[in-house]
């Protein structure tokens, strides 16, 4: 017999949520097979079986458990025995109908955070829509469906038990009101968050270099390269920062680091995390062997991955394994970002905005396009020195941005 365990899907993931069997209990299932759909704080996974034979689920639809718990055992049909009754479902717990739906009065329609975000995301009320997921809960699907971007979902089969979850207000980023404040439960992402910068300021001893880039040769390369675009997507001076960094990242291979168990860790692949600001939270998928992609290829990355974050698409896999972060607020109006490091990355890049200034020049006063960069490292694997030197090859190729198509 063999116990099948809520699984790591993401390196920092902490639990999840089964959000569908698609076996039922006392079926045979093969080894491989799609068993499971799971909720984690940043997407649906589906996981497969890891062994063959007859199913027993021990954790029901609904519920949610750390990541290593048994959520159901594979085994001989003669070895699994009867079915253990699974752990109560959020439903069960609170009462239900004669229909089986959750006694919450006139409480908004159920949906799992995912759905929330999406639903934010396109403008969608999720008062009126009726659910698919288990026992009419709202998933993402059905909220694409609304949006007129995702296709209806396949009819459960013929008994398939479907829970539900607590309403909206119940559960992950919940409000409760008073005359005098609001107070808001953060969602699972957002305690994540929380708990991992926390971390990250108790106990890394971090330091930060600064300097501007005059972004001119850029701006005017940027220029030339949109005339020529032809369904092409054209890459933004973000996208310039990303290359630069890989480029230099691959040149200096401390900064591509990471600290663990009081060891320096030096990534053979320059895998590049974007910031982008989601709904409610900022998620950070990753461009992968950035160092070897086309300015090009990354413009196109990094807008595909970012459409996948805002529609509540991106995948764990799609935020994994990042060596190094750029974090750009100068959409905003932003001077300058002094960003807190993204554990276990050596470091991270804040990008400011593009603003004119006055400048000296051979005696005359000219105008200048500039751009504050802001590297915030750990000081357990870099020193002065190796982050001056990262930033200013930063700088240097960001000035002279053929070095980044040659």
């Amino acid at each position: 017999m063999t116990d099948l365990t809520m699984p790591r899907l993401a390196e920092a993931m902490e639990e999840g949520t089964i959000l569908r069997w698609l076996k039922q209990d006392g079926e045979s299932v093969a080894a491989e097979e799609d068993l499971v759909e799971i909720e984690t704080d940043k997407a649906t996974v589906t996981h497969a079986a890891q062994a063959a034979g007859t199913l027993r689920i021990v954790v029901a639809e609904g519920n949610t458990v750390a990541v290593g718990e048994v959520i159901a055992r594979v085994g001989p049909a003669s070895e699994i025995g009867e079915a253990a009754k699974p752990p109560a479902t959020v439903s069960e717990a609170v009462g239900s109908d004669t229909n089986g739906a959750a006694q919450f009065g006139d409480a908004p329609a159920t949906a799992t955070p995912l759905a929330r975000r999406v639903a934010r995301a396109h403008g969608v009320e999720l008062e009126a829509l009726k659910g698919s997921g288990p026992r009419g809960r709202i998933t993402r699907n059905d909220v694409l469906v609304a949006a007129g971007i995702g296709r209806p979902a396949q009819p459960v089969r013929d008994g398939a038990e479907r829970t539900a979850e607590l309403p909206a207000e119940m559960g992950d980023g919940s409000a409760k009101r008073t005359a005098e404040f609001e107070i808001r439960e953060p969602t699972r992402i957002q305690r994540l968050i929380a708990r991992r910068m926390a971390e990250t300021k108790a106990t890394v001893p971090d330091f930060e270099v600064e300097l501007d880039v005059v972004m001119d040769r850029s701006i005017a390369m940027r220029a030339e390269l949109r005339e020529l675009a032809d369904d092409v997507a054209v890459p933004s001076l973000n996208d310039f920062v990303v290359k630069a960094c890989a480029v230099a990242l691959r040149r200096h291979p401390r900064v591509n680091a990471s600290y663990a168990d009081g060891n320096f860790k030096l990534h053979g692949r320059v895998n590049i995390g974007v910031a982008v600001a989601s709904q409610d939270a900022l998620i950070v998928p990753v461009i992968r062997d950035a160092d070897a992609k086309s300015l090009g290829a990354i413009a196109g990355e990094t807008r595909r991955l970012a459409g996948r974050v805002r529609a509540g698409e991106i995948t764990p896999p799609e935020l994994a394994g990042g060596t190094f972060t750029v974090s750009n607020l100068g959409m905003f109006g932003m001077t300058a970002i002094r960003p807190v490091i993204n554990l276990p990355q050596a470091a991270i890049l804040g990008v400011g905005a593009i603003r004119e200034v006055l400048a000296r020049d051979e005696g005359g006063i000219v105008d200048r396009q500039t751009m504050t960069l802001t590297l915030t490292a750990d000081h357990r694997i870099l020193y002065g020195a190796d982050a001056a030197r990262f930033l200013a090859e930063v700088k240097t190729l960001l000035e002279s941005p053929l070095k980044l198509i040659l």
